[in-house]
């Protein structure tokens, strides 16, 4: 049965123990900044945990990425993460691009080795050669900055508040059926591991298409000593296209199941019904295998991830109007 989306004005949540975030990519050109901004604050509205804006391999869409993180602080209450690659970054580069976030108010990073050129088999590393490696320079570049900020105090020319900063928060990612590139079973939870022993404070995995990927990924991850939180990241898959470009960029598996399911209907949207039924008894089963909370990847559209958190039960389902 279709499921209605969310009125945004009252979307409160069905289950507010159930923290949710996002992950929405730069616009491409200048035409679609106007309709991102209004998906952030759509999305902001539903009460997510953070917002995470992609950041190009090499720096090809750095600069935009940092207009939308500026936009999501000023014009949201929500905690927007910047993430970061070490492909075709220096840590002189990667320095200078951590304290431009800094100064923009910037406290959250989720930091990638990153991938390839698409097309390329080269690691196209500069001297930054794990993620490991940028959460620790991440976490030295703000402990060279004053340990201390000042706010104004209002009505009192002159005078300020002085507070301790406060220290940054550092996400890295984490795959569940293993990196297309890992040459053993374990390598994944030995790479989480020493991003753990770096500094990262969380975890957000890769895609994957049945809970049990997930839940199994964690309870390796959890014998071996990883403590950080592990997010689950899920992504709505609404047609074959979209099937085809994330097998060929993730190297999972084919989901049997969901691609004959998209592929035998007839009409867009009864494959968007398809994909986010799907999305939804993920983010059910990995919440009941105590997940902490649950990232989707919203292809800077907001309704289909709202519909799938209301299909969840995490947000309410209300008519459009």
């Amino acid at each position: 049965m279709p499921v209605d989306p969310p009125r945004i004005a009252d979307a409160g949540r069905a289950d507010s123990t159930v923290p949710f975030s996002f992950e929405l990519y730069p616009p491409r050109t200048e035409s679609s900044t106007q309709a991102l901004h209004e998906t952030v604050r759509t999305l902001a509205a539903a009460g997510p945990r953070f917002l995470s804006v992609t950041y190009g391999a090499g720096g090809s869409t750095g600069g935009r990425s940092l207009e939308v993180l500026r936009f999501i602080r000023e014009h949201t209450d929500v905690e927007p993460l910047a993430h970061l690659t070490c492909v075709g970054n220096t840590y002189a580069g990667a320095t200078t691009l951590i304290r431009e976030f800094l100064d923009a108010g910037i406290l959250s990073f989720l930091a990638l080795r990153g991938d390839p050129p698409f097309g390329s088999d080269e690691p196209f590393l500069g001297d930054l050669e794990s993620a490991a490696q940028l959460v620790q320079l991440i976490d030295r570049v703000q402990a060279e900055r004053a340990p201390y900020e000042e706010q104004a105090v209002p009505g009192a020319p002159g005078a300020v508040r002085v507070s301790p900063r406060r220290r940054v928060s550092i996400a890295v990612a984490a795959f569940p059926k293993g990196h297309p590139r890992s040459t053993h079973r374990t390598q994944d939870v030995e790479s989480l591991l020493a991003k753990q022993a770096a500094g990262a404070t969380q975890a957000i995995t890769q895609l994957f298409f049945h809970a049990d990927d997930y839940l199994a990924f964690v309870e390796r991850a959890r014998v071996a000593g990883v403590t950080i939180p592990i997010l689950p990241g899920i992504m709505p898959i609404t047609s074959p296209a979209r099937l085809a470009r994330v097998l060929e960029l993730t190297g999972e598996d084919l989901p049997g199941e969901l691609a004959v399911a998209l592929e035998v209907e007839p009409t867009a949207e009864g494959r968007a019904e398809i994909g986010i039924a799907w999305a939804a008894e993920l983010v059910r089963r990995v919440v009941e295998g105590g997940a902490p909370g649950v990232h989707l990847y919203a292809f800077n559209q907001h309704t289909t991830v709202l519909r799938v958190l209301a299909e969840a039960g995490i947000l309410q389902r209300t008519a459009v109007h």
